[in-house]
């Protein structure tokens, strides 16, 4: 399921957020992309929640906030990422995004992402600096739920988030790579229970993680490795003639005859 979009919405916020001290203008490269879920299970199997890594034939391994920063561009130090998630939406969203979304496309105090993506449409060179800033938040809002922090549906985003956009050039104070990083461990470990049958959240940062250290399982990119390095997996052109795509199976033997020499630490 492609997130993201490569057209004029996503170009014309892109050039307005990396003018803002966000913290999300590296990730906001990152145009679309898929989910492997086959890819994701094989790894989710090998999660230790006890210590925290993946245990592979070569050895115990995991991602680290030094992973983060260099695949999805995130800030890994600063303020901590935290508040309440009892919000109304009264609190936040008229004052913050001008407008308040219909019934329909609300969900207790989830907000659907295709209608982020429809109401902040364009930016026109009239704008005014209001309306960067008011589509700068809706598109962060849209990064949160759509890459960074998604939910099981990959279709909507909490609006605990929007306090903290606030202020955009005080939102770049945040470590949103360790507030990224602590929701997938928290993620893997729930997904590594007994009878827990799904993976919800941060599936992309784990997929490129796997395809980034472990590049035999990774699909060959006609781009350049730069930074930030999930951008290389993102978007069209991508080959996965010698991986075994959407097949659990093909994942789990590829892994268990893996070799010291596949892996790049």
């Amino acid at each position: 399921m492609a997130l993201l979009w490569n057209d004029d919405n996503h170009r014309s916020a892109l050039h307005h957020i990396q003018n803002f001290v966000t913290g999300f203008g590296n990730v906001s490269q990152i145009e679309s992309y898929k989910i492997d879920n086959s890819l994701v299970t094989a790894l989710v199997e090998r999660w230790s929640p006890e210590i925290h890594t993946f245990h592979l034939p070569t050895g115990e391994c995991t991602i680290t906030l030094e992973d983060v920063a260099l695949l999805l561009g995130l800030r890994v130090g600063g303020k901590a990422v935290t508040g309440s998630t009892m919000v109304s939406w009264a609190d936040d969203f008229l004052d913050l995004l001008g407008v308040m979304p219909p019934e329909s496309q609300r969900k207790g105090n989830f907000i659907k992402l295709k209608w982020l993506r429809e109401t902040f449409l364009m930016l026109t060179p009239e704008s005014s600096n209001e309306e960067i800033i008011i589509h700068c938040r809706a598109y962060i809002l849209q990064l949160i739920g759509g890459i960074l922090m998604s939910d099981k549906s990959h279709n909507r985003v909490h609006i605990m988030w929007l306090h903290l956009l606030r202020d955009l050039r005080e939102t770049g104070e945040y470590s949103w790579g360790s507030a990224c990083l602590a929701t997938l461990y928290r993620e893997l470990c729930h997904a590594a229970e007994p009878g827990v049958m799904s993976f919800d959240r941060c599936s992309y940062l784990l997929q490129t993680w796997a395809w980034y250290h472990m590049p035999f399982l990774a699909p060959i990119s006609n781009l350049e490795p730069r930074f930030p390095f999930a951008k290389r997996y993102s978007g069209k052109g991508m080959k996965f003639g010698d991986t075994p795509r959407y097949h659990t199976d093909g994942y789990r033997s590829k892994i268990d005859h893996m070799t010291v020499n596949d892996v790049i630490y």
